[in-house]
């Protein structure tokens, strides 16, 4: 009998009202099996189009990231005024020289046999590149121009019994963007199916209104739909344990609001970026109607004049980066391992901050900041009222920025990363009054969607806005360059701070050093490559040290936010009238992710934790015997000795005395260059020799060395290993000057993906398998198929021994 009644029991939890015989909520991504085409087809949304002759591709896609290259494609004669230019001239790589232009449709085919009367079905987009025209089985449901914008369609009432229709047109124009903006259906498009009581989407905001060590207070609100109805929710840790719940039935029209003290906290940082888990359900006459997971962390966000960002307690500064949302070769469409890449790369050199310009984040890009203790200052738009480039967001800001802004604070701001919104960058609107109006409007747009974070807008116009209000009613005015105001901007602001929102854009080359070593503005050279000594900017920018004397000196200054963490596709000033050049100079990585010289500056700054030595330029200078060939070296150490085949060059120590650049680098000007070795030895504070560093004159290109981010990736038909291959002489000493034509082959359980050099002036094309190596090297990226095994890279290269390297993929 007892046995009978467990078994009983057993039936009653399998079947019964305590266990969900379906999901409440059915998500599907649609990303395989797409039919795509890269023109204007009359009649592409109808189910009987003939779509046999349309290419099949996955979403996230960019149609235009293959190429080729061409100096035609939206070339434009532009007067850029936030360079400050007097003039027109012709631009021929500003948008990244890519075939981004033109119209694209898409076309999938979806069977949603869950669905059914008291169901509700949207389609949702995280983004679509540009303009987009969304259909269902042949008729209209909408439509979105902001190709950065997240959005959304209820299509319950389009939908039929088996298989349904869905198709997107989309259009670039020329003259529409200021880089390279990517083309086509670029982040994930899903379809949520739900009843018809439920959490609303994008409808429910959680925020932790107190947090100390003993108890935080969790607050959630709700909008749904539905009366006579009861929410329960449930926190869970990280493990999945629950550590506190409540239940409510106050009702306030489609507003519920929970209060949830959650004792003994683990309250989430820059160290320690731990993820608490909202677990919402919704019931109607006590049956289960939907159920909602929402990550949060709970933390403690403040600012304070004279102080700025008071995290959690403690003064934290912005060590941040700005980045545009292409993924170099890979173009704009979204790959998560990818941006794990650049922010696992960002971390080691010690930044703590992203911006995203100028545009709005992909959710997998927040998803990683959460995990991975970034703060985020999330960008709405480069354009209000007033344009930029004729095609731009101006033609839409009247009828859709609200719409826009409401969408991007919805849809991101539980993210415990977002500490600050922006509402655009450089706007044209800084002048005149109706720019003071509007940027007034869109903050009051921000703080009805979200009262808990503050509000900036990277201004360029800062002699300006210190005479309209324009700067003084942001809550946070962020200055793009321009440190000369400064202390008068800190001075008349009534804000009691200063965010550094753009700076710096120092421009070089990875590996190209030019002579003689001198501080220059818009210097140009025959080769359209920039000099890795890092002492070359705009005309209306600077380099990194005298951002860092601010930084140091006035604790008012709350940070900064560099120009550019990564190399990005378009934009390749100083050579913007420069043929072949069509990408930037600005990073601090390059387009490959390859770290140039600047990056062990910043390293040796931000990243408290761990030793920078770091020697530039590099030593193989075949021709330059007994000429003055400067040495620096970017180190966390105050001082140094170099040496040069063993004989001292003498003793450097960081100084305020001599200049901006001796306060943070350590420079021997006069050295005169003989093959050798090269060696320094740095001292601790009280003198003693605690590191040292070497690096030699190369031979002749030898053989190849293969070193890859991750030997270890999963096998999900997505994930990316990325393979640095380096040119080494016999020795295995980094060739410096090597270009050798390498190519590759992939096989295995994976394939071959991508290459990129770095080198803002080559024309080859990134999904070929084959590339020149810049600078002595290249990256190549392979992706795993969803079949686990070994996946093999070899890269062979003329008079080169080949290179060979197994990844797995599991």
């Amino acid at each position: 009998m007892k046995h009978n009644l467990i078994l009983l029991l057993l039936v009653f939890f399998c079947t019964g009202s305590f266990a969900q015989e379906k999901p409440l909520r059915n998500l599907t991504t649609l990303e395989n099996n797409w039919k795509f085409i890269n023109q204007e087809v009359a009649g592409a949304e109808n189910p009987q189009t003939n779509t046999s002759n349309w290419e099949t591709v996955s979403v996230p896609h960019d149609w235009a990231i293959k190429g080729p290259f061409d100096k035609e494609i939206d070339k434009q004669m532009v007067k850029v005024t936030q360079d400050m230019e007097t003039e027109a001239k012709e631009r021929t790589g500003r948008t990244g020289a890519l075939p981004h232009i033109g119209i694209g449709w898409y076309r999938n085919t979806f069977t949603l046999p869950e669905f059914e009367a008291g169901k509700k079905a949207l389609l949702i987009f995280d983004g679509a590149m540009s303009d987009a025209q969304v259909y269902v089985n042949g008729t209209k449901v909408g439509n979105h121009p902001y190709g950065y914008s997240y959005f959304y369609f209820d299509i319950s009432d389009y939908l039929q019994a088996g298989e349904n229709l869905l198709a997107v047109r989309l259009e670039n124009p020329p003259s529409s963007s200021r880089w390279y903006p990517g083309a086509g259906i670029y982040r994930k498009v899903q379809i949520l199916v739900k009843d018809e009581v439920n959490f609303q989407q994008w409808g429910t905001f959680i925020t932790t209104p107190f947090v100390s060590d003993q108890v935080a207070q969790i607050n959630i609100k709700s909008e749904v739909n539905g009366d006579d109805i009861k929410v329960v929710t449930e926190i869970k840790d990280a493990e999945g344990k629950i550590v506190a719940s409540k239940t409510s039935s106050d009702q306030f029209g489609n507003l519920m609001e929970l209060n949830i003290a959650v004792p003994n906290p683990n309250i989430w940082s820059i160290e320690n970026p731990y993820l608490y888990t909202a677990h919402s359900k919704l019931y109607k006459n006590n049956e289960l109607k939907d159920e909602l997971l929402t990550r949060f962390g709970i933390r403690s966000v403040v600012y304070e004049r004279g102080k700025g960002l008071v995290l959690n307690g403690e003064v934290t500064k912005f060590k941040g980066v700005c980045l545009h949302h292409d993924l170099g070769p890979l173009g704009a469409a979204v790959n998560k391992a990818a941006l794990k890449r650049q922010l696992t790369i960002l971390k080691d050199m010690g930044c703590n901050a992203i911006r995203s310009s100028h545009n709005m984040p992909s959710h997998e890009q927040l998803e990683l900041c959460d995990e991975m203790g970034f703060l985020f200052l999330a960008e709405s738009f480069d354009e209000w009222a007033k344009a930029k480039v004729e095609n731009g967001y101006n033609r839409f800001f009247n009828e859709w920025a609200e719409k826009d802004v409401v969408n991007l604070v919805r849809a991101t701001r539980n993210h415990p990363c977002i500490v600050m919104w922006s509402s655009g960058n450089e706007v044209p609107d800084q002048w005149g009054n109706e720019g003071v109006k509007l940027a007034k409007w869109l903050q009051d747009i921000f703080h009805r969607e979200d009262p808990t974070r503050p509000v900036t807008v990277g201004m360029d116009q800062v002699a300006n806005t210190l005479k309209n209000g324009f700067g003084a009613i942001m809550d946070i005015p962020g200055l793009n360059y321009r440190l000369p105001l400064y202390g008068e901007a800190y001075e008349r602001f009534p804000q009691g701070f200063i965010l550094g929102s753009e700076t710096a854009s120092t421009v070089s080359s990875r590996g190209i050093y030019k002579f003689p070593v001198e501080e220059l503005k818009q210097k140009t050279y025959d080769d359209f490559q920039s000099s890795s000594y890092d002492m070359e900017a705009c005309y209306w920018s600077n380099v990194p040290d005298e951002d860092f004397v601010w930084q140091d000196d006035f604790e008012w200054v709350i940070g900064e936010f560099v120009w550019t963490g990564f190399d990005y596709l378009g934009e390749p000033t100083p050579y913007n009238e420069a043929w072949p050049s069509r990408s930037s100079y600005f990073g601090i990585c390059d387009l490959a992710g390859l770290p140039k010289d600047r990056f062990y500056l910043y390293r040796s700054r931000w990243n408290t934790e761990n030793e920078t030595l770091h020697i530039l330029p590099h030593w193989s200078w075949e021709g330059r015997e007994g000429e003055t060939t400067p040495v620096f070296v970017y180190t966390n150490y105050n001082s140094a000795e170099l040496f040069v085949n063993g004989v001292s060059q003498g003793v450097q120590t960081k100084t305020k005395e001599l200049s901006k650049q001796h306060r943070y680098r350590l420079m021997w000007m006069d050295v005169k260059y003989e093959p050798g070795t090269l060696k320094v030895v740095a001292f601790d504070d009280a003198g003693k020799p605690v590191a040292e560093k070497e690096i030699h004159t190369a031979g002749k290109p030898h053989h190849l060395e293969l070193s890859a981010d991750r030997e270890s990736i999963s096998a999900d038909g997505k994930d990316l290993s990325y393979i640095t291959v380096s040119v080494v002489d016999k020795d295995g000493n980094l060739c410096p000057n090597a270009d050798n034509q390498l190519n590759f082959s992939v096989s295995g359980a994976g394939t071959y993906k991508v290459v990129c050099n770095g080198d803002a002036t080559s024309l080859e094309m990134f999904h070929l398998p084959t590339m020149k190596a810049f600078s002595g090297k290249l990256v190549v990226t392979v992706q795993a198929s969803e079949k686990p095994g070994e996946i093999n890279l070899a890269v062979k290269g003329k008079g080169l021994k080949t290179g060979n390297i197994a990844i797995h993929s599991k």
